[in-house]
């Protein structure tokens, strides 16, 4: 038996036998038996289905989805003109005050297909605008985005008090990123003792505002201390979600770790290890939405598994056809991406005459900074027939893209945690992706897909040039693809450790309550 096929069946025995090592697990708090149902409010500024920016968008729908079993989660977003606009009718359920500079608003609500329940904050002077839900449709922040997530995060704080009579009041709240994190701190200043949780998506995006905004927000004095939202002279939202957060969460393991360090922490890394030291830091990997399957997901041209790859090469076909590739044997590698620095497409575009010149073609699907952009349609005329690019984004088109491919490109400078690599493993795209984040967490190099070192030209085009190896094998290729397909956990499998979060955090804030009345303390 040849070399390839000898390697293929062990990976292939490995598929059945292992599967990515979580390193750093949640301890668990509680059996089974003893998680009880809890009422959770998730704050957050994006929610797949009504409006989506990027993976936090994916993550805030799915996890609540999953979470749905166990606990009854209720979504609460800004009421944006897309939501406002949506295809599902918005009742008002409760009206809120105005505090300092930010306006009263109103709550609604609606019903998902799937039977979540999204609280809508509804204040049409500060989100009933046109571009996306941070800026104009020119990429410029709203000037006004501190009051905007403010009167925002002051919302969850208000429903978890009490206040407007919603009739359902939740025993924890998780907030997500730097738009939602003053919702712990206003809970904080206001003498509010449910238990809180707040996940980082992504440590680069604070929400920095001047000092001068604090009377805006009617911040408290203490608000202005090192020990409170100051950072280096300004006003950091996610600060504050670190600060007074119960529980800090992120979206992998390494992520986790890497952020208590000065070349990710983004200068909190001296506040977060000391939330990682002290066990108030957690990295949970993200899952992916269970829509992600090969065999029945009516966006492909024609669905497949991991015995049917002339079925996947149909979607491959396609793929050449949308970018104008001329049909071939040769290796298709793909960018689905966010054109930003961060995910390293410059790399990409450096070592693209390496991936041409070994008889591949490449495509690329993204939108973000115009520069990138451009140097992306100039890649394209350099390389007619062999490079093909499309500036935008379209979901159906991205799921074919995954499942046409061979090879999907993702030299991230640093990546959180990434949803891309696990979507393209699902439909059999193998990631080569630099050893970081959420990356590192989810891709095991030379099994389902290739990790470099360090996010440059050099380490990149050798990991290249071992995918390009391995494509020469049929037998060892089609192994690893297997493997990749049998990797990515769904969400339902990944929420555990919430679970466990969450049932640790509410009976922490219980015990420390009851301990309250024999030393006379308030919360």
């Amino acid at each position: 038996m040849g070399e390839p096929a000898l390697k293929s069946e062990l990976l292939i025995a490995n598929v059945n036998a292992r599967s990515i090592p979580e390193r750093r697990q949640l301890a668990s708090v509680c059996d089974k038996k003893e998680l009880q149902r809890k009422k959770i409010l998730f704050v957050t500024p994006e929610y797949t289905g009504l409006i989506k920016a990027g993976g936090l968008g994916d993550v805030s729908a799915a996890l609540p989805k999953a979470l749905a079993a166990r606990h009854d989660v209720r979504v609460l977003i800004p009421g944006y003109r897309q939501i406002m606009n949506s295809e599902y009718p918005i009742n008002i359920v409760a009206r809120l005050e105005g505090f300092a500079a930010l306006p009263p608003c109103k709550i609604g609500e609606l019903t998902m297909d799937d039977g979540c329940t999204i609280y809508v904050v509804i204040c049409p002077e500060l989100y009933e605008r046109e571009g996306s839900p941070y800026g104009d449709a020119n990429g410029r922040d709203w000037h006004d985005n501190h009051i905007r997530f403010a009167r925002f995060a002051l919302a969850a704080a208000d429903l978890a008090m009490g206040k407007g009579h919603l009739g359902w009041r939740p025993e924890l709240v998780h907030a997500h990123d730097w738009p939602a994190a003053l919702t712990p701190a206003y809970m904080a200043w206001h003498g509010q003792a449910t238990p809180t949780v707040f996940t980082i998506h992504n440590l680069a995006h604070q929400g920095l505002f001047g000092p001068e905004c604090g009377a805006d927000l009617g911040l408290p004095p203490e608000a202005f201390r090192v020990e409170g939202m100051e950072f280096y002279g300004q006003l950091s939202f996610l600060k504050a979600g670190i600060v007074y957060a119960h529980q800090i969460t992120t979206v992998s393991q390494t992520y986790a770790r890497e952020i208590t360090q000065p070349n990710f922490g983004c200068g909190l890394d001296g506040l977060l290890k000391w939330k990682y030291d002290q066990g108030l830091l957690h990295g949970i990997t993200n899952g992916i939405d269970e829509s992600w399957e090969p065999g029945s997901d009516p966006h492909l041209v024609e669905s497949f598994s991991s015995r049917e790859w002339a079925a996947k090469r149909v979607n491959t076909r396609h793929v050449e056809r949308l970018f104008d590739l001329p049909s071939g044997d040769g290796p298709l590698f793909a960018v689905v991406s966010r054109l930003a620095q961060q995910k390293g497409v410059d790399l990409t575009f450096n070592v693209a005459s390496s991936v041409i010149e070994a008889g591949g073609r490449m495509v690329i699907m993204g939108c973000g900074e115009s520069y990138l952009e451009s140097q992306a349609v100039q890649l394209a005329r350099r390389y007619p027939g062999k490079v093909g690019v499309h500036i935008g984004f379209n979901e159906a088109e991205s799921r074919r893209i995954f499942a046409g491919s061979d090879f999907l490109l993702m030299p991230s400078r640093f990546e959180p945690c990434g949803l891309t690599q696990m979507y393209a493993q699902r439909f059999g795209s193998l990631p080569i992706a630099t050893r970081t984040g959420g990356l590192a967490d989810t891709i095991e190099d030379g099994l389902n897909g290739f990790l470099f070192q360090d996010a440059i030209a050099n380490s990149y085009r050798a990991a290249i040039d071992r995918a390009l190896k391995v494509f020469a094998r049929p037998a060892l290729m089609n192994a690893m693809r297997c493997c990749a397909m049998a990797s990515p956990r769904y969400w339902r499998e990944s929420i555990k450790p919430y679970a466990n979060l969450y049932q640790h955090t509410v009976q922490e804030a219980q015990r420390k309550l009851a301990f309250l009345p024999m030393y006379g303390g308030r919360c």
